[in-house]
């Protein structure tokens, strides 16, 4: 896929990265490939190393995994809304509320794999309902104007970003 087909004019700079992590194939081969790298890497990782954090007061690796869970969620919303043409503002979240508040030290490994592979199967689903039009449809979320497309990159490219963290933060 050529950057161009993501219009990054119409994205807050601070998701440009996520997009260009995820912006190399059509947005439905991405979500193929998410649906199943992401948990394929996880199932690697030795459940007695769930609950390590690389630092004093970091996310554990269940917590990174619920942060991903939640915010593949948030942004599956927001699309949707946008998608249906929902012209009121979305609020942000603040990530470090969610996961202190998401009780995920005390899940499994396999409870929260199989809740992630769950919600990515469903993401995958509403973005492949949604038509040319619909994937340039935008709204506002945490006071900035975004578009459906680029949200789907964005939710990918997420996901790649925190398995580059694992990989160099968690597993090195």
């Amino acid at each position: 896929m050529d950057m161009a087909e993501v219009d990054l004019s119409r994205v807050p700079e601070f998701y440009h990265g996520y997009i260009k992590k995820a912006a190399t194939a059509l947005l439905s081969e991405a979500f193929r490939e998410h649906q199943t790298q992401f948990v394929s890497f996880l199932r690697e990782i030795p459940e007695e190393r769930w609950d390590y954090q690389y630092a004093p007061g970091k996310w554990s690796i269940k917590e990174l995994v619920q942060h991903v869970i939640d915010a593949e969620r948030i942004f599956g919303y927001r699309a949707l809304c946008f998608a249906r043409k929902d012209k009121t503002p979305l609020p942000g979240f603040e990530e470090n509320d969610y996961v202190a508040a998401s009780n995920a030290g005390e899940r499994t490994k396999e409870d929260l794999i199989q809740e992630l592979s769950t919600v990515q199967r469903s993401t995958a689903q509403l973005f492949a309902s949604f038509g040319p039009q619909q994937l340039e449809q935008e709204g506002v979320a945490n006071g900035r104007a975004i578009y459906v497309k680029a949200i789907g990159y964005i939710i990918v490219g997420h996901v790649r970003h925190h398995q580059q963290i694992l990989r160099e933060r968690y597993l090195s």
